[in-house]
């Protein structure tokens, strides 16, 4: 089929959607979302329409839930919400894209998407399953690849720590570590079940963050040998705990903060955040659209890895575009394990 020829079968011309109906005062909650439906518009010159497979939700996401400025455009109300989505091409006026190719892409929290060409990125279902595309294989993992290895420019030997290690992210990290010859490496998590699996996925030591004071916690994994990099994706309480163990010189790659996410009022600064300047500490935050002149490099790396077993990743999947609101709100609260998505 040509990448011109539009298929016989009837296309859908409406498209159910996830809307932000309200903007969330701290945790949000079902009512500030909306199961909407909207009429797709006709397909262009350089355009696919793509049946959305799987749709990512990210905790970035709740910051562009509140009107302020930030490093990406506020969601607006009453429309769709948008994000990381996977899905077959049904139809196509794109030279290079034909009806039935797998590809990533922008517009999320909707079942159909009208979609620049340009704007997508093939998902190579060959060499792992399409959902990988929104984890392992793609966003996440390009985050914690260079998070870990340009960021907070991890050498071999380094002692590394993670929080939220259970998370997409966090979890590659901590096995990207191990695969590049960290002497130690220790997660944080929240639940007992979190931490049994981060041990089998290689991490050296894990503790639940329940359990007690975090810095207590941290110091008695890392013991003596203290730690040399963290990978920060809570902030708050960890990180504070971190600038305590860190060892002179060591780095902080800035991630994200989930633990202030929902807060209401601005949250402290650590207490301790002068212990940077004794310790020569470099703390660097980072997006990873900052990174992408990495991509090919961790394509190719990662994709190795996976195929020899080396990196594994796991997926907490919803079923229905009318859950993901509740998948969201879910993956705030922590009950993920791995990567959080909706099976459209």
């Amino acid at each position: 089929m040509s990448a011109h020829t539009v298929p016989t079968t009837t296309l859908p011309g409406i498209s159910r959607e996830i809307q932000l109906a309200s903007r969330p005062h701290g945790r949000p909650v079902p009512e500030n979302f909306r199961l909407a439906e909207s009429t797709l518009p006709e397909l262009q010159d350089g355009q696919v329409l793509v049946r959305n497979l799987f749709i990512s939700v990210d905790p970035y996401m709740r910051g562009r839930m509140n009107d302020v400025k930030s490093y990406s455009a506020p969601f607006a109300l009453d429309a769709a919400l948008d994000g990381g989505a996977v899905g077959e091409v049904i139809a196509s006026r794109a030279g290079g894209l034909t009806v039935g190719d797998t590809v990533v892409h922008a517009l999320g929290w909707r079942e159909y998407a009208v979609v620049d060409a340009a704007a997508t990125t093939p998902a190579r279902t060959d060499l792992a399953p399409a959902s990988a595309f929104l984890g392992a294989l793609g966003m996440t993992g390009l985050t914690a690849y260079a998070g870990l290895l340009k960021v907070a420019e991890f050498k071999p030997g380094d002692a590394v720590f993670v929080s939220g290690a259970a998370g997409a992210v966090g979890s590659l990290v901590g096995q990207i570590a191990k695969a590049m010859g960290a002497s130690r490496v220790i997660g944080s998590a929240g639940t007992p079940e979190k931490v049994a699996r981060l041990l089998e996925l290689g991490f050296d030591a894990a503790f639940n963050y329940h359990d007690g004071p975090v810095r207590e916690l941290l110091q008695e994994a890392a013991g003596d040998a203290g730690i040399d990099v963290y990978f920060d994706n809570v902030g708050g309480e960890h990180l504070e705990a971190a600038l305590a163990v860190l060892n002179v010189g060591g780095h902080v790659a800035m991630c994200g903060a989930i633990s202030q996410y929902n807060a209401t009022e601005a949250t402290a600064a650590p207490r301790n955040l002068a212990a940077a300047i004794g310790k020569q500490l470099t703390l660097r935050g980072f997006l990873v659209s900052g990174q992408r002149q990495h991509a090919a490099e961790f394509a190719q790396q990662m994709a190795a890895w996976l195929a020899d077993g080396t990196v594994r990743y796991d997926e907490t999947i919803v079923d229905g575009l009318e859950n993901a609101p509740q998948a969201f709100m879910d993956l705030l609260d922590g009950a993920n394990t791995g990567k959080m998505l909706v099976r459209i």
